[in-house]
């Protein structure tokens, strides 16, 4: 056998030889000469050195790229980033630009002024005047809100917490011309606005959804995060000789008006009548309560000099943390740029992620306190670990660090873990307050029947008591002031609640004996189980009382789900008056393991179930086999041609077009394209996702349809079958249709397979932000698989009655459920779901067990993130359920799968490290972080100094693509880093672009301002409609301006940069660091 393979292969090299000589003997055959011979090895000879070329450019290139990541993730986890975080750009397909909305705004605007005229009149003007005695006589006397109209940047659409609530957040930018006039008559004074700008990001809730017309019973609007106000005053300088104002600034007049609309303040619009959900809607119940443990500072920088700056003093450090409205301030430490505080704060969240901290720290002087530097911290990061316990570096020119604890505490509806919560309580030495154990919630209704002077139920008749009393029958002597009000005058009532030492007040009701307020209040408790509620009902002009009542807690913690929500008696008042209110107690557990504990599981595994008497359980699911083998068929409707007229008159005289749109059914699903209108070469660049299995016989089918009045007509169908997809993984081609004469239809089938690596995941999120077309949902970047085993020691009904358990199941708006088994405490489904997933490092898996009746018996949480961190991207075994009995437990495994398209793979494979002219950084080289500009985001080091030769203008970062389906050229703006500042104060930078060598408004395009800073994020797309040809022939130039004030049109440019397309490969949509030059440099 060695003879006969030794013979075998010098026959082979032997052919090989004889091959070369094949084409001389060819052209002898032929009767060419010598010169085609050689022409042709020469031909040879190029493209064989140009295919290694490239196959060497390839490789170079797949290098660099596993040597970035390698180093930006060994950066990002020196500097404590959390593993596999997001860039930022990932999150601008959620934003949609809403031109219409401006359009409409612009008309709506002149009625939009006279709304915000009785805003300010009535709601605004009083408060101020409420603020300060020498304020009483504060009006506004104009308020023209100008020409120039709010506009809304982009619109943000999400799924709400529950089915009947849709959240939309509106990034909102207002410069306009407004004018508002302001009078104090007392001191003959007046001051004015002229001209104002609003920055933020506004979030509309329409909440009740109905089944009746107008479909949305109310909207409610408010700013998550304080908002940029900033306004221009006119006549300050006679205002502010006021006594109550000289000690007044223009920060507190601002933060006094940006502050209506800013969490927990709501603004409810009703739209029906009647609405009974308006107390909750204005004030709802809190998502969580955040414990902020301040422990202290490090390394701070010293404020205090003397001798103009030759003897350098310390600093005496206090912090201001902000949460919205919430503001607390701590003490000050005195000359210590170490300081530590060891104070703790709680904050009410009410929505995340999106509400976030803010922290500031300030040297205390007698004069002007220095800031020392401040940080942020979204909420959405303490809700996914739960405990935060970490150093914080200051931003924005602070250098030091902050350490801060902080602890998410969930809100349970029972009081079965309310002992352990006081147990722990006591364990904290907390200051200034101790620490609570749950939050109460009073929503104030209204009144009937309050007492009258001189009429009915009034001072003067019986007054109603408990058995028991000593004065039963005869009555009180009436108030002094009821005695001086005239016979059946009216009051004027108002109601304090108070919880110790903390009361609240509401508004006051004029001249009626049956108040409406709809008002809430929220307290928090240190000790539900000995706290009362006391309510005052009060005649506002001097104060007397029209009843009171007390409520001990400890009857909330007796109540169905810890409310009680009914009308109260009310006490020393009439016979007949009552209060109706609803009080909703919560209790805060951190639901994390103790100090001191044993750790978490590294791999995120749920701990192992106990043990119960002899009862055999299994510690692991038992799937069927065909778990988890979904694959997700991703459709893209693209185009058809050369489709039917439908539309014919005068009875076919004269013909006309069709309006065409599209049915997609796959896997039970139907999916349905917009309508293009009068188009017989359609174009819908849509996107459909379905979960499909590989059972036989299934059909992606296509039907086509003419959009009319009464009934829409037939333009043919096609289909593909589904095991072919499955098998080739892509089917892109022209399917003609049938049933009809003419037509056919461009569709794009792709098959994913799950992955069970996230070594891709990155890619997987980048191509899917570049290929989302401008409609329809965000591409799913994972499917998740759960299996449902059984559950154990569920809480009995009734106290002996086993109940009928299901399970349900949600991602984002997706939810579904098990079947509901016969009554047992240990119920057995063994069922499995699936759902796609679009973003796995911020999902969650929301979990419910419930009995038939809906009465909840438990729930889970599942962070996705905490299967990102499991081995094979899978969690098997039990997990405990929230709110349910005390071993109550759920079997379950969960497996996610990422989703690599064929663009994906080709994207990781080709993407280069360096662009632009910007030289790539050592992976070693120290500064290095993974930023807010994504996962190829190098910063410079933050002590060290640009060099002249190298960028130093800064950097700016920009993906340039083409999007071949959707013909357009995409412009993404990350972020720029380490601009220079040309004077004392910082920028206020943007960064426009314009396509040369046009200069028309048609290809000019800019971002959003961003404030005070040097390192700005923009993260904004911008379109240009245009072949590849039109895009190679162009050049970009961006510019990074800034604004020099408020009212100057004057710009000033930071630097620019200037691109010839022709030199970019606009097929991968890579990303890209630029060195900015100088405005006078050449291109």
């Amino acid at each position: 056998m060695e003879r006969r393979g030794a013979g075998l292969a010098a026959l082979g090299a032997l052919g090989r030889r004889l091959l070369w000589a094949l084409p001389a003997y060819a052209a002898g055959l032929l009767g060419l000469g010598a010169g085609a011979l050689v022409l042709a090895l020469a031909l040879y000879a190029g493209w064989r050195r140009r295919r290694r070329a490239r196959e060497r450019g390839m490789r170079l290139a797949a290098r660099l790229q596993r040597d970035e990541e390698a180093a930006v993730r060994a950066a990002a986890a020196g500097l404590g980033a959390a593993r596999g975080e997001l860039p930022a750009w990932v999150s601008f397909p959620d934003v949609e630009r809403a031109e219409w909305l401006n359009k409409v705004l612009a008309q709506a605007w002149p009625f939009f002024g006279q709304y915000m005229e009785k805003l300010l009149v009535e709601n605004i003007a009083p408060s101020i005047r409420a603020s300060n005695t020498h304020l009483q006589t504060f009006t506004f006397t104009k308020v023209d809100m100008g020409e120039k109209p709010l506009r809304v940047l982009g619109v943000r659409a999400h799924p709400g917490t529950h089915k009947k609530q849709i959240l939309l957040d509106l990034n909102i930018s207002y410069v306009g011309d407004v004018q508002i006039d302001v009078e104090v008559k007392k001191f003959f004074c007046k001051a004015g606005v002229k001209g104002m700008q609003l920055h933020g990001m506004l979030r509309i809730i329409l909440e009740p959804l109905l089944g009746d017309v107008p479909i949305v019973g109310a909207l409610t609007m408010f700013f998550i995060r304080r908002p940029i106000l900033d306004i221009n005053w006119t006549g300050m300088t006679n205002l502010l000789d006021i006594p109550g104002l000289s000690s007044m600034s223009d920060t507190m007049i601002m933060d006094a008006i940006s502050s209506y609309l800013v969490l927990p303040n709501r603004l409810l619009v009703p739209l029906v009548p009647d609405l009974h959900e308006a107390a909750q809607l204005r004030c709802p119940l809190p998502r969580g309560v955040v414990r902020v443990h301040l422990r202290g500072a490090r390394d701070l920088r010293s404020k205090d000099r003397f001798m103009g700056g030759l003897v350098e003093g310390k600093s005496d450090p206090y912090a201001v943390l902000r949460v919205g409205t919430q503001v607390v301030t701590s003490r000050v430490i005195d000359d210590n740029l170490n300081p530590t505080w060891d104070e703790v704060y709680e904050f009410i969240v009410h929505e995340v992620p999106g509400q976030e901290m803010e922290v500031e720290l300030f040297d205390k002087d007698p004069d002007q306190d220095d800031l020392l530097g401040r940080m942020k911290l979204d909420f959405g990061e303490v809700l996914k670990a739960r405990v935060l316990d970490k150093w914080f570096p200051l931003q924005e020119g602070g250098q030091g660090r902050l350490h801060l604890r902080l602890e998410w505490l969930s809100l349970m509806s029972d009081a079965s873990k309310l002992d352990q919560v006081l147990e722990r309580n006591r364990t904290i030495v907390a200051k200034p307050d101790p620490p609570s154990a749950a939050i109460l919630v009073v929503y104030l209704d209204r009144a009937e029947d309050l007492p009258v002077s001189g009429g009915p139920g009034g001072p003067g008749l019986p007054v109603p008591c408990s058995v028991g009393s000593e004065m039963c029958g005869a009555p009180p002597d009436p108030p002094l002031s009821l005695q001086m009000k005239k016979p059946g005058k009216e009051p004027n009532p108002m109601v304090q609640v108070s919880v110790q030492d903390v009361t609240r007040e509401s508004k006051v009701v004029y001249n009626t004996s049956a108040p409406v307020w709809e008002d809430a209040f929220r307290f928090f408790l240190h000790d539900p189980v000995n706290q009362d509620v006391d309510i005052q009902v009060k005649d506002d002009p001097r104060q007397s009382s029209l009843g009171s009542l007390s409520l001990p807690l400890a009857r909330l913690l007796d109540s169905p789900e810890l409310t009680l929500d009914q009308p109260f008696q009310l006490q020393h008042s009439g016979p007949g008056s009552r209060l109706y209110m609803k009080l909703v107690l919560r209790v805060l557990f951190l639901d994390a393991p103790e100090d001191g504990g044993p750790p978490p599981t590294p791999s995120g595994q749920p701990d192992p179930p106990a043990t119960t008497g002899s009862t055999h359980r299994p510690t692991h699911a038992s799937p069927d086999p065909q778990f988890g083998t979904e694959h997700v068929l991703r459709i893209h409707l693209l185009e058809a041609e050369n489709l039917i007229a439908k539309d014919n008159f005068f009875k076919g005289v004269v013909r006309g077009r069709s309006d065409p749109y599209a049915k997609v059914r796959v896997a039970g699903r139907v999916f349905r394209s917009r309508v293009v209108k009068e188009d017989l070469n359609p174009r819908w660049n849509e996107v459909y996702e379905a979960i499909v299995d590989n059972v036989p016989g299934q059909d992606v089918e296509f039907d086509l349809f003419d959009k009319d009045i009464d009934k829409d007509d037939f333009l043919g169908r096609c289909k593909v079958p589904l095991r072919r997809v499955l098998s080739s993984r892509i089917v892109d081609e022209w399917l003609p249709l049938e049933e009809v004469k003419s037509g056919r239809l461009h569709v794009r089938l792709e098959s994913l397979a799950p992955s069970p690596s996230t070594a891709l995941l990155e890619q997987v999120l980048h191509t899917n932000s570049l290929l989302q077309p401008a409609r329809g949902e965000e591409l799913s970047a994972a499917l998740l698989s759960v299996f449902v085993d059984r559950a154990a020691d569920l809480p009995l009904r009734k106290g002996s009655k086993p109940p009928a358990a299901f399970a349900s199941l949600a991602v984002r708006d997706v939810s579904v459920k098990t079947k509901t088994c016969t009554p047992s405490a240990e119920p057995v489904w063994d069922e499995g779901f699936s759902f796609l997933i679009k973003r796995p490092h911020v999902e969650s898996l929301e979990l419910q067990v419930k009995e038939e009746g809906g009465q909840p018996l438990g729930a889970l949480s599942l962070p996705l993130p905490q299967l990102l961190a499991s081995e094979g991207l899978a969690l098997d075994g039990w997990f405990p359920l929230a709110g349910g009995g005390p071993g109550s437990q759920i079997l379950l495994r969960a497996q996610l799968g990422v989703l690599v398209s064929q663009q994906a793979e080709v994207g990781a494979g080709s993407v280069s490290l360096a662009g632009g002219d910007a030289a790539p950084q050592p992976a070693e080289a120290p500064g290095e972080e993974c930023g807010t500009g994504g996962l190829r985001q190098r910063l410079l080091p933050a002590d060290s100094h640009p060099e002249p030769a190298e960028g130093p203008l800064g950097r700016l970062q920009l993906t340039l693509w083409y999007y071949g389906e959707e013909r357009k050229l995409v412009a993404i703006v990350h972020a720029c880093r380490k601009l220079r500042a040309v004077s004392k104060e910082l920028p206020d930078p943007y960064v426009s672009l314009v396509l040369l060598p046009d200069r028309s408004r048609s290809t000019k395009r800019k971002t959003s301002v961003q404030k005070k800073t040097l390192n700005p994020d923009f993260n904004e797309r911008f379109e240009w409609d245009m072949s590849l040809e039109e895009a190679s022939r162009r050049k970009l130039e961006a510019h990074v301006k800034s604004t020099l004030s408020f009212m100057s049109r004057e710009k000033e440019v930071l630097g620019k940069i200037h691109l010839d397309l022709a030199q970019v490969d606009l097929s991968e949509g890579g990303t890209h660091w630029y060195e900015l030059r100088d405005e006078r440099s050449s291109p």
